[in-house]
């Protein structure tokens, strides 16, 4: 089974790339994650998995959305064996694009983890983020959703607070805070401040130059990590 290894980067393309566009970026991420061995999600189109996969060796393949359904019927739904023969690591659920229901979320996530697929779940606040902890999923994504896309950043204390509340219900789950991520300096804070993960979508597409944005925020995580390691002595 696939395992996260804090801390993380996620480099999520969304929709906006696709074909040989968004291969040009997973190449250029996979040899940041080879150099600097920090852990870095990639998502990318369904079509697009195999495609990746095949041509990328460090990065974790991330599919944007899975159901539970299993193998037979389910015409037009997203079978997970499917994703995980085309080379998926890790799968993105709960998205605000994606939301899902209660039912849905729990059955999925148990789904994922009996195929070795990492989870990365959203959630919109503290409220909906301490329930979905219950369901153990190895990624907690933590974002208010009327952040996303805006440049601006959750505040120091919705982070401190977030990260407190999901590790005591349980240590294992890594909390990724990411709504509003833009520069090099955001990830560096939300890391410093306690977060496992960070990762962009607009932050790092409507750079100057996206893969060098790629390669400051895999700085500025490692970096987050030995400063903070250096204040509190935590890994």
């Amino acid at each position: 089974m696939g395992k996260v290894k804090n801390p993380f980067l996620v480099v999520n393309p969304k929709s906006y790339l696709y074909g040989k566009k968004i291969l040009q970026l997973a190449e250029s991420t996979d040899k940041i994650a080879e150099k600097s061995r920090l852990q870095i999600f990639f998502t990318c189109p369904f079509t697009d998995i195999r495609y990746i996969r095949e041509h990328t060796h460090f990065i974790i393949v991330t599919a944007q959305h899975m159901e539970y359904l299993k193998p037979g019927r389910g015409m037009g739904h997203i079978l997970p064996e499917s994703l995980q023969e085309a080379g998926a690591g890790a799968v993105f659920l709960n998205h605000a694009e994606n939301p899902l229901t209660v039912s849905q979320l729990s059955k999925t996530i148990i789904r994922a983890k009996k195929l070795g697929l990492i989870t990365i779940v959203c959630a919109d606040s503290l409220l909906e983020a301490t329930a979905i902890a219950e369901f153990k999923p190895d990624i907690l994504l933590c974002e208010p959703t009327d952040l996303i896309g805006t440049g601006q950043v959750a505040d120091d204390s919705y982070i401190l607070k977030t990260t407190e509340q999901i590790k005591s219900i349980n240590p294992d789950i890594a909390v990724m805070i990411a709504s509003g991520i833009t520069t090099a300096e955001d990830v560096y804070n939300v890391i410093k401040l306690g977060a496992d993960g960070t990762g962009g979508t607009s932050g790092i597409l409507k750079a100057p130059d996206p893969v060098r944005r790629v390669q400051e925020m895999a700085e500025a995580v490692l970096q987050a990590q030995r400063d903070r390691k250096n204040v509190t002595g935590r890994q």
